[in-house]
């Protein structure tokens, strides 16, 4: 971390966290929110309580889960869209000759 990096004070499921990190404040206050919502969705979804440690893992696992989601429809998309622009130069060079 350089002299750039600032510290945010945080609210993730009930705990209070300081952030030292290189980015905006209003944007660690937006994940940070994010990862609360998260681990209150998995809460809301157990029956049973659970301990803190075990409904942050959960949420994790569903943040990753998201994560590899998007960038799997994000590789499939990007191959589609050269798949596309490749078609699209065949047909201009078969036009130019």
């Amino acid at each position: 971390m350089d002299d750039n990096d600032s510290f945010v004070r945080v609210t993730i499921f009930g705990q209070d966290y300081t952030v030292k990190a290189p980015a905006d404040s209003t944007y660690i206050q937006s994940i940070a929110t994010f990862v609360d919502e998260k681990m209150r969705d998995v809460q809301e979804g157990l029956s049973d309580p659970q301990s803190t440690t075990r409904i942050a893992m959960l949420a994790a696992m569903n943040i990753a889960d998201e994560y590899f989601t998007m960038r799997n429809n994000k590789d499939k998309l990007s191959l589609e869209v050269e798949g596309k622009v490749q078609s699209i130069i065949e047909v201009i060079d078969e036009e130019l000759n």
